[in-house]
């Protein structure tokens, strides 16, 4: 929550013209209008988050790290929906400072008030601190910390420190969410003075192992290797320090029994303060189970009570990008938005039940957004994959890279055709597409939205900010 200011002409002026940026936007389809109307706004006035108030029956969730903020978010919304509480969301993943002023903007009132139902927003790791100073939420959550865009963020630890900073300066009344089955998560803020809460596995086996791409494997207070009684995804897990005695914080909500056989469903039983949850998902794997556990235990640090749980999230379909699948004409369509080793790694283990990928579209972008560094291509999975790969078509800045590093797995040259141009490369693979195999595509981020605006240009699919 935030005290708020009187009126002012500045403030006032901000939000006619961020709210009238919007309505442009989308009246004129230059776009859905999720960060435009924030870049207006704080041009107008720099301190307009500061300035909002946002009632006491508001109850505010915000969501950062390195995977699972977009469906986690979406999981959140539609808890409180289900329970018949109004939402104010970023579905469209605008994370950023302009995206996240735009939501906020536009769901206030012209006095800058926002005085009832919930304020719900993903937040990326590189603007959390600036945001959350400005308007500090009831409940921080952080899903997790993966290697990601090193070339923007630099090592892993200087999130970490990042984050472990932002804890400190929460009020006393905010709570401080986290993944408990990450170490170097588990680690962070422990003397931090307010409320804190976990969630995790508890399941009593392994769903995974470690590989090359697990990043947290070391005790983040002595360094000695840590030891695993399970691994449930990467370096996340039930872990101790045999050194300095370390130990994985005990779970407030847990997640006790896990399914994921079939790759469009996850079945799972999670364990809260309040009892048992029986829930079935129709998005398949395992990090979904760890959202909709981040999700719950959302709805516990708030104190709402979820008697529509099981309905609500049986209904949640899958965000943009995450596993979306999309009718072509007469063909069908897996759109998979990856961005570093584990998001990689987890939908291809992901798509393997299902047998796929068999025809394989790869569209990788280098630019700032995206991330310059391609370094940890190498440390994903591919060469699990190879063996089911028929055909893979490679598309973006970084095509020839890509094509080197599925050799390498093992994809035959002799499978692979390269189209820099990611709309070509999407005419390219459906053309030598079975009628009976679906196309899969992996895409960063912008490949990811080129593609869906073509895919929307043929009327395959609605804009995707409206996903």
């Amino acid at each position: 929550m935030t005290g708020h200011r009187p009126l002012s002409a500045g403030l006032f002026g901000a939000l006619v013209a961020a709210k009238a940026a919007g309505h442009a936007s989308r009246v004129l389809r230059a776009g859905g209008g999720t960060s435009l109307p924030g870049v207006v706004a704080r041009r107008i006035a720099p301190d307009v988050l500061s300035r909002i108030h946002v009632g006491s029956r508001v109850r505010t969730v915000f969501i950062t790290g390195s995977n699972g903020k977009t469906t986690t978010t979406r999981f959140v919304t539609a808890l409180l929906r289900g329970e018949g509480l109004p939402v104010v969301t970023n579905a469209a993943g605008a994370n950023l400072v302009q995206g996240f002023t735009t939501m906020v903007v536009e769901a206030a009132d012209l006095y800058g008030h926002l005085d009832s139902g919930a304020l719900v927003a993903e937040i990326d790791e590189g603007a959390v601190a600036g945001i959350v100073g400005q308007l500090p939420p009831d409940v921080l959550l952080v899903t997790d910390l993966f290697r990601d865009q090193l070339d923007r963020f630099g090592e892993l630890y200087a999130v970490a420190r990042m984050l472990e900073s932002v804890a400190q300066e929460l009020p006393a009344a905010s709570t401080w969410l986290v993944n408990a089955d990450d170490p170097l998560l588990a680690s962070l803020a422990a003397d931090r003075h307010g409320p804190r809460l976990t969630f995790g596995f508890e399941l009593g086996r392994s769903t995974d192992e470690i590989t090359r791409a697990a990043d947290t494997i070391r005790c983040p207070r002595c360094r000695a290797d840590l030891e695993y009684r399970f691994v449930y995804l990467s370096h996340l897990g039930d872990y101790c320090c045999p050194s300095c005695g370390f130990v994985r914080p005990l779970l407030d909500v847990a997640v006790t029994s896990l399914d994921t056989t079939t790759m469009d469903q996850t079945d799972m039983t999670v364990r809260t303060p309040n009892g048992e949850i029986a829930l079935s998902i129709p998005q398949g794997g395992t990090h979904i189970a760890y959202d909709v556990a981040a999700a719950i235990a959302a709805l516990v640090a708030v104190r709402q009570p979820i008697p529509n749980a099981e309905r609500s999230l049986a209904a949640a379909t899958p965000a943009f990008g995450r596993l979306e699948r999309i009718r072509a004409g007469e063909r069908d369509i897996i759109l998979a938005f990856v961005k570093n080793p584990t998001s990689c790694n987890t939908t291809l283990r992901t798509l393997a039940i299902g047998g796929e990928p068999r025809h394989l579209l790869i569209a990788m972008s280098s630019s700032l957004v995206d991330g310059e560094d391609f370094a940890w291509l190498w440390d994903v999975d591919f060469e699990a994959m190879a063996p089911r790969v028929v055909r893979a078509t490679i598309a973006g800045t970084r095509a020839d890279e890509l094509a080197n590093r599925l050799k390498y797995a093992g994809v035959p040259v002799g499978a692979m055709q390269i189209e820099s141009d990611a709309r070509t490369a999407l005419d390219a693979a459906l053309g030598e597409l079975p009628a009976d195999v679906p196309l899969v595509i992996l895409a960063g981020y912008t490949p990811t939205i080129e593609l869906h605006q073509e895919m929307q240009r043929r009327g395959w699919v609605g804009r995707y900010w409206e996903a």
